[in-house]
């Protein structure tokens, strides 16, 4: 007879077809350790599926314009830091592409942003970035900026698509049709993967930036207002990435 820990992982290795095989097979055992080890890859299995469901369900808008050609999804990360650039993210999937735990990146940790972004860019179609610095933002504002951002990130497409997706915004100076929604992070799967794309982008930036600058602790606030960032600002003074236009309350610029 197999052990329990033999059963466990040869459930653990079986393939999907092979595990729904197995589980009759072993639910027919009655030793309670054996259970207990097919109630946990029942409990995983349907949490799969329910994960499943939910980017399936993330897909709507994607069908609905899929026989224009390809759907791009953008979006923007970077419109409230008191440092750092405006980035944006412009995607566009494969149709009918699966990848799970996609989401609107503010609800992802790091690690999974991460996993998530590598897969991303060996998958999509296309990826295009756009980048406007503190400097430009100062000029024109954040709003103009962020739009900038964003045709920047439509530019840099290998592919020209035929409908944006974008999160809430029109984008102006754009002739291609869009397509805004609102909270269209939690909707879209291309909006989505645009804003994973975008936040891990500007994060790696900031990290980079932290390394010359390492009193405002831009690793780790990535240019927003917190306490600490706030602290070393009036101590220090403003950084050359600092936007002027956002600093007046706690510095003379």
């Amino acid at each position: 007879m197999k052990t329990i820990q033999v059963i466990k992982e040869e459930l653990s290795a079986a393939s999907e077809r092979e595990r729904e095989e197995l589980l009759t097979l072993y639910g027919q055992d009655g030793r309670a350790g054996v259970q207990k080890v097919i109630r946990k890859i029942l409990r995983e299995q349907e949490k799969l599926e329910e994960e499943r469901q939910r980017t399936e369900n993330m897909k709507s808008y994607e069908r609905q314009y899929a026989g224009r050609g390809l759907i791009c999804g953008i979006d923007e990360v970077g419109r409230g830091p008191l440092a750092g650039p405006v980035v944006a993210g412009a995607v566009i999937l494969p149709v009918d592409e699966e990848i799970l735990y996609i989401n609107d990146s503010k609800q992802l940790s790091e690690k999974k942003r991460e996993e998530l972004y590598e897969i991303i860019m060996e998958r999509a179609v296309a990826v295009g970035l756009g980048c406007v610095s503190p400097r430009r933002i100062d000029e024109i504002n954040i709003l103009q900026a962020t739009y900038e951002a964003m045709r920047q990130a439509i530019g840099q497409l290998a592919k020209p698509p035929a409908v944006l997706l974008n999160d809430a915004v029109t984008i102006p100076g754009v002739d291609i049709p869009q397509v805004p929604i609102v909270k269209g992070d939690t909707k879209s799967v291309s909006i989505a993967a645009a804003s994973i794309v975008a936040k891990v982008t500007r994060d790696r930036m900031m990290v980079e930036y932290d390394e010359t600058m390492p009193e405002y602790g831009f690793a780790s606030n990535k240019g927003y207002g917190s306490a600490a960032h706030i602290a070393a600002l009036k101590q220090y003074g403003p950084s050359p990435i600092h936007r002027k236009s956002f600093i007046g309350n706690f510095v003379d610029v």
